[in-house]
């Protein structure tokens, strides 16, 4: 059975930097890609950022595209979201997940595409 298993959200003041982690366990784990996805009350579950193999590349979302770095270990299979200069807008429940065939682009942005799901990291920022 695979997990995910996020840490590192909270509450933060507008402007303040918070680093969120990921870590998979699981027998015979294995992905293509890893991203963080978001839901804030009310909205849709959407895209953050994700870093597929091979290769380390990374994917963004245009709503966070600088002020957001993920990185991570394939081997470690663990995966990390540095954000930055955050926004009451950024206030949302954080997601973690993985998935086992090869994206590229924006395909890797598609939530449909992700086979596993981390169960979710409060970070709240205040105006």
């Amino acid at each position: 059975q695979v997990q995910l298993i996020e840490s590192g959200g909270g509450l933060v003041q507008a402007g303040g930097s918070l680093r969120l982690s990921c870590a998979a366990s699981g027998r015979a784990f294995s992905s293509y890609a890893m991203g963080w996805f978001r839901q804030a009350p009310g909205s849709e579950r959407e895209f953050v950022a994700a870093l597929r193999w091979p290769g380390n590349r990374t994917v963004y979302a245009d709503s966070t595209k600088g002020r957001v770095t993920i990185s991570g270990d394939n081997a470690k299979n663990t995966v990390y979201l540095q954000m930055n200069s955050l926004k009451a807008e950024d206030t949302a429940v954080y997601y973690c997940a993985a998935r086992k065939n090869y994206c590229s682009g924006s395909g890797c942005g598609d939530l449909q595409g992700y086979d596993y799901w981390g169960q979710g990291t409060q970070v709240t920022v205040s105006s």
